[in-house]
């Protein structure tokens, strides 16, 4: 289902079809008692029973209308780890997948505080924490690799008491003080990487509420920033300003060379070109991303040279 449908979305007692049988499936998933007709697409009787138990459960109006906050509850009920990559954005992720990501890394040793099912700053270091451990790129993206490292643990941690002592300090992402009132803007020059620089906005505004991060392209007015990352996948006729070579199977190396081109920046606010490979896949978005900002926030914070 669609943003757009959800949003206008509202199931009601008497409903048919194939909306009905996505929540029905939905509950089925979760345990509720759907009767002997089960999976039917039919909105009544035993489905409309389950459904008011979850909205009860779950702090909602219990009116027996499937509308958009119901839907996204049951949405996020019934994420499974491995369903989708998980990340550090904003607005957060959230959901069932997320709660069950938080269980396994407080049980292995690497806390992430509460159990709450959103993906803030502390998971996704209690993520990179483990990938280091694990000898996986330490990007802080819960994908395919990492889902598969912590499922092969699946015994050490499953049904084990997940409970972090109540005077565990959250743990927080080295960037958040380095960006604190920073504005910055990332731009494509490729719209192949439009995705990358929206993503690391959104990391940016996900890690601080002290910073603003915008993506954008290039022709915008630049008052108002203190950096600017423009992405690119090949070299073009920017005169004068510093470039960084990213790859991926290099990220510290890549990061140390984006880190020297803020920092030398000439121009203010300081502008940089950073090449990349257009990404494969929405996991190559994502540690590309974060490459990006790790880079800015490490040159935002050296005290010798610092971005302003």
């Amino acid at each position: 289902m669609g943003l757009e449908s959800a949003m206008t979305l509202r199931i009601e007692r008497g409903a048919r079809g194939p909306a009905v049988e996505d929540v029905q499936k939905r509950l089925a998933k979760l345990g509720y008692d759907l009767g002997p007709s089960g999976v039917d697409g039919v909105f009544l009787g035993a489905t409309l029973e389950a459904l008011r138990a979850f909205q009860r459960e779950h702090g909602l109006v219990d009116d027996g209308v499937v509308g958009p906050k119901t839907w996204a509850a049951l949405v996020d009920a019934t994420f499974s780890l491995g369903d989708r990559i998980l990340y550090l954005r904003y607005p957060f992720l959230h959901g069932a997948d997320v709660a069950a990501l938080q269980t396994a890394l407080n049980v292995l040793g690497f806390p992430c505080g509460e159990i709450d099912g959103i993906f803030g700053p502390s998971t996704e270091q209690a993520v990179r924490e483990f990938q280091f451990n694990v000898g996986l790129p330490a990007d802080g993206v819960a994908g395919d690799e990492t889902l598969r490292a912590i499922q092969r643990l699946r015994h050490a941690w499953q049904g084990r008491d997940p409970a972090v002592p109540t005077e565990l300090r959250r743990a927080s992402v080295a960037a958040a003080s380095a960006m604190t009132g920073r504005a910055v803007r990332f731009e494509w020059r490729d719209r192949s990487l439009r995705a990358v620089c929206e993503r690391a906005a959104n990391l940016v505004q996900a890690i601080t509420e002290g910073a603003r991060a915008t993506a954008a392209e290039p022709e915008d007015p630049d008052e108002g920033f203190d950096a600017i990352v423009a992405l690119a996948a090949a070299a073009g006729d920017d005169k004068g300003l510093p470039v960084a070579r990213l790859d991926l199977s290099d990220a510290a190396r890549s990061a140390s060379r984006l880190t020297m081109a803020l920092a030398s920046a000439s121009h203010r606010p300081a502008r940089v070109i950073a090449l990349a490979d257009e990404p494969r896949n929405e996991e190559e978005m994502q540690r590309l991303a974060v490459l990006v900002v790790d880079a800015l926030a490490a040159a935002f914070g050296r005290a010798d040279r610092p971005v302003v």
